[in-house]
C-alpha cells in the first residue's frame, strides 16, 4: 500500500510540475509573474503599461498562468485585478527546488 501511495504522489508532483513548467514556457508570463510577485495586485491595464505588448497579447498570458492557478483574478467591474495564488506558487516552488535538488 505504501509503494501504491507513492506512486500515486510522485505521478501527481510530475504532472503539477510539468504543468507550472509548461506555462512558464514563454518569458513574457516569467516577466509577469516577477512583476506580480512585488505588487499586491494590479489590473490588465496596468501590465499593459509596463510590457510593451497589446492587451489582448498580456490577456492571453494571464489566461495560461489563471488556468495552471500560478495567479487568480478578481472581477472588478469592468476590470479584473490579478495577483499571486500565494498557495500554488509555494507548491510550484517546493516542486521546482525538489526537481533541482
Amino acid at each position: 500500500m505504501k509503494r501504491n501511495t507513492e506512486q500515486i504522489n510522485y505521478r501527481e508532483n510530475t504532472e503539477a510540475l510539468a504543468k507550472f513548467a509548461k506555462a512558464l514556457g514563454h518569458p513574457t508570463r516569467i516577466a509577469i509573474l516577477k512583476h506580480l510577485e512585488n505588487q499586491s495586485c494590479c489590473f490588465t491595464g496596468d501590465l499593459v503599461d509596463v510590457f510593451p505588448l497589446a492587451q489582448s497579447t498580456i490577456s492571453q498570458h494571464l489566461k495560461e498562468l489563471k488556468k495552471v492557478g500560478l495567479i487568480q483574478g478578481e472581477l472588478k467591474p469592468p476590470k479584473i485585478k490579478y495577483c499571486i495564488n500565494q498557495q500554488n506558487w509555494n507548491i510550484a516552488k517546493t516542486l521546482f527546488q525538489q526537481f533541482f535538488d
